[in-house]
């Protein structure tokens, strides 16, 4: 079976370039998705979700720099790489949409072949840094790393949440590994939408394998989204069952020991250190801390967020908040 198309979509007002782009993109095995402002570019991506973007500098409604700014802006689309198209050959006019976060520039009248080894090239950069989980799409092991060294890099304050499911062993065993692999989408999809509603646009999240997460925020937002995981995946988990093993709360299932045995429902458990509370000089550090505080949670049955100095089970008030350090 052949690889699927990288998709590329192009903002470019003129309709004579637009058409040449697209031909030629195509023509080089591309799917190619036309719009012909900014202000439809930033509106299409997340739609679309293509794997390049291709933004003329000199557009009417928004240009270049404005769609370019909010496309970085957001979660959904700050990692897509992004190639500006310009008539200008200054360097200062490459600085600002380089410091923007644009990956690459071509400057018209475009080579055919140049033009294509540039998508080429900032596709092969993007699939290297993601390093993209197939199972979820969202970013992997390298680039968790690349952020979390970013953020300690610049000393940072920020929350680092450790996400996983318990029970998950039993019910991917049960049920086959094609509804342990939508749990896992589930989980992910309830992450990056307490991203979207309690975060702010810088945040981050990755899928390390398995069912194993991480999310990036700033320390405010960090306890509202971990407590926004566990209630969302503690509404969706019955639901993942059949009817019968949801009414009575377990499913049996083979244990380590190879016999059989009760496992309850899944839930989640969400680990959250705070460098403002707890501060961090080494990432090693902060996946020991976070490792720690996670073993903390699994031994308490139910969906529940573990801090660094107290920890709250799914639906509790603040008297259910003990000390775990």
């Amino acid at each position: 079976m052949s690889e699927p198309k990288a998709k590329i979509l192009i903002a470019e007002d003129e309709p004579h370039l637009r058409q040449v782009l697209s031909l030629q993109l195509s023509a080089a095995g591309f799917e190619v998705f036309e719009t012909c402002d900014g202000a439809q570019a930033v509106e299409r991506t997340p739609v679309v979700m293509p794997d390049l973007v291709m933004l003329d500098v000199m557009m009417p409604n928004m240009d270049g720099y404005e769609a370019l700014r909010q496309l970085r802006a957001s979660y959904l689309t700050r990692h897509i790489p992004i190639i500006m198209l310009t008539a200008r050959a200054e360097s200062e006019d490459k600085i600002q949409g380089l410091r923007g976060g644009a990956n690459d520039y071509v400057t018209k009248p475009w080579e055919s072949r140049e033009l294509v080894q540039r998508v080429r090239n900032a596709l092969e950069w993007s699939r290297q840094q993601r390093a993209a989980s197939p199972l979820t799409g969202l970013p992997g092991n390298l680039a968790i790393d690349a952020e979390v060294q970013d953020r300690i890099g610049r000393n940072e304050a920020f929350a680092f949440l450790a996400v996983d499911i318990d029970s998950f062993k039993s019910f991917n065993d049960h049920y086959g590994y094609a509804r342990g692999d939508e749990a896992i989408r589930t989980l992910a999809r309830i992450l990056v939408d307490a991203v979207q509603r309690h975060g702010s646009a810088g945040d981050f999240v990755g899928h390390i394998g398995g069912d194993d997460f991480v999310l990036l925020t700033r320390p405010e937002h960090g306890r509202t989204i971990a407590e926004a995981v566990v209630h969302a995946f503690d509404t969706a988990a019955p639901g993942m069952y059949d009817a019968e093993d949801s009414t009575r709360g377990f499913i049996e299932a083979l244990n380590r020991r190879h016999e059989v045995d009760r496992f309850p429902l899944m839930s989640v458990t969400v680990a959250l250190v705070s460098t403002d509370t707890y501060p961090i000089s080494h990432q090693a550090e902060l996946n020991d801390k976070a490792q720690e505080l996670k073993q903390h949670g699994k031994a308490i049955v139910g969906s529940i967020v573990v801090g660094e100095r107290r920890v709250r089970g799914a639906g509790e008030a603040g008297e259910g908040e003990r000390d775990v350090a």
